[in-house]
């Protein structure tokens, strides 16, 4: 194990990088916050946006799409023909939250309340008793979104205290529907309150608010930790750990004509809950893009399907790091450790996409950058989770390979990894973009 010193790499990133992070963690308290976060640093590389219901063209450069709270983005050599291959790196925006329901105001007893649904398979207790901002996007009468962020303490979900529920410690139980519902002041409850307050928030009138996205998140900042900062703690590593390091890779790439390949960025919304939308890995949007891709530069379908043939993805995510406290539920011989660099994460069940010649392309990426990598797989008596990979390469027929980084307390309120894995990670997928 190292200490808390940048491990050398053959790669452009170093500890700098895991303290980039953390802005980008706090920038990013949305999917959508995500997408202009990455926007942004994609533009400061040379990146321009394209509209897709724009004509495209052949110009060579950056360029990314955006699609709520999804961003495809790729570079384009000089010189590149219709056939070429991509290089993928696949991640997604969305974390496990509360978010607000079409009704949010309520409240019963003088609390007033807001009424919030479960998104995907967050650990409810760590949203207990924890300071909660909010944050998303309002949707306008004229069809156009404004993001806000509200991001300092304005709701809690209290929880029962111990002298009313003795055998809280012996096994909490936490519903849904009743227990989870924040409190955000006292008074009476009157319906449209929340939402006017979000729009002054916002710098907007609320009648002209017809729509919203809208969920909690916890605002203490990201952190290091350990007696020599080794660690780091925050917010929606899983999954913007991923995006974040992808974004740094394909940014530094800007402007390298020598690529054989077409370097892309694809980050999907909506993975948490299986994917199923417009904007998730099953939806089109990759797809589109690859192709339309391909053609703008003149290519017909005989140029798509060899250009498919070619490419790879590297589906990167989060993955479970060995528990100290817990460790029987890991694979016995399979002990991800954090600063390991990144995991390989393999499930022959097709869980993740992973297969041994996409070991080997992972295994040539790490070498190149001078990165360590760990394997990681489940236990056979627990159930194995699932990412964007095995969709990518059905969907798509593209060849995938399912890594990441290996983190503590996965879909926790507030996640933790090894502070040289941020930057490991970004290292070795500058490797594979390269090709």
């Amino acid at each position: 194990m190292t200490s808390a010193a940048s491990r050398p790499t053959a790669g452009p990133f170093d500890r700098g990088h895991t303290d980039d992070l953390m802005a980008f963690l706090t920038a990013s308290p949305s999917p959508y916050h995500a997408v202009a976060s990455a926007a942004e640093r994609l533009e400061k590389a040379g990146f321009r946006r394209v509209e897709e219901t724009a004509a495209w063209d052949a110009t060579t450069g950056g360029k990314y799409v955006i699609r709520g709270g999804a961003i495809i983005a790729w570079y384009v050599p000089e010189g590149a023909a219709a056939h070429t291959p991509y290089r993928i790196v696949g991640a997604h925006t969305d974390s496990p939250n509360l978010r607000v329901k079409p009704q949010p105001d309520m409240g019963a007893h003088g609390w007033r309340q807001v009424a919030v649904e479960i998104y995907g398979g967050t650990l409810l207790n760590t949203w207990l008793d924890r300071d909660l901002g909010l944050a998303g996007r309002l949707t306008l009468r004229d069809g156009s979104h404004q993001l806000v962020n509200v991001d300092r303490p304005l709701l809690r979900v209290p929880q029962l205290a111990i002298h009313l529920d003795r055998s809280a410690n012996d096994g909490l139980k936490l519903e849904r529907q009743r227990h989870m519902q924040p409190v955000w002041g006292t008074g009476e409850v009157h319906e449209g309150d929340l939402i006017e307050f979000v729009a002054a928030e916002a710098g907007v009138d609320a009648e002209d608010v017809s729509g919203w996205d809208l969920m909690v998140h916890a605002v203490e900042a990201p952190a290091y930790l350990g007696r020599d900062r080794e660690l780091l703690a925050g917010p929606r590593m899983d999954n913007l750990l991923s995006v974040h390091a992808a974004v740094a890779a394909l940014a530094s790439l800007a402007g390298r004509d020598d690529l054989p390949y077409i370097p892309v960025l694809a980050a999907f919304d909506h993975e948490e809950n299986g994917s199923e939308a417009d904007t998730g890995a099953q939806g089109p949007l990759l797809g589109n893009v690859l192709e339309r891709s391909v053609y703008a530069r003149g290519g017909a379908y005989e140029d798509r399907a060899r250009a498919f043939a070619g490419t790879v993805c590297l589906s990167s995510d989060t993955g479970h790091a060995v528990h100290p406290n817990y460790s029987e539920r890991h694979d016995p011989t399979h002990h991800p450790r954090v600063n390991g660099g990144p995991i390989l994460k393999v499930n022959v069940n097709q869980r993740y996409a992973t297969d041994g010649s996409g070991r080997a392309v992972f295994a040539a990426a790490c070498e190149k950058a001078g990165v360590p990598w760990q394997s990681f797989v489940s236990n056979n008596d627990m159930p194995c989770g699932t990412t964007i990979g095995p969709i990518t390469a059905a969907r798509h027929g593209i060849r995938t390979v399912d890594i990441g980084v290996a983190i503590l307390s996965m879909h926790s309120a507030r996640e933790l990894c090894g502070a040289e894995d941020p930057y490991l990670l970004a290292n070795a997928l500058v490797a594979f973009l390269e090709g």
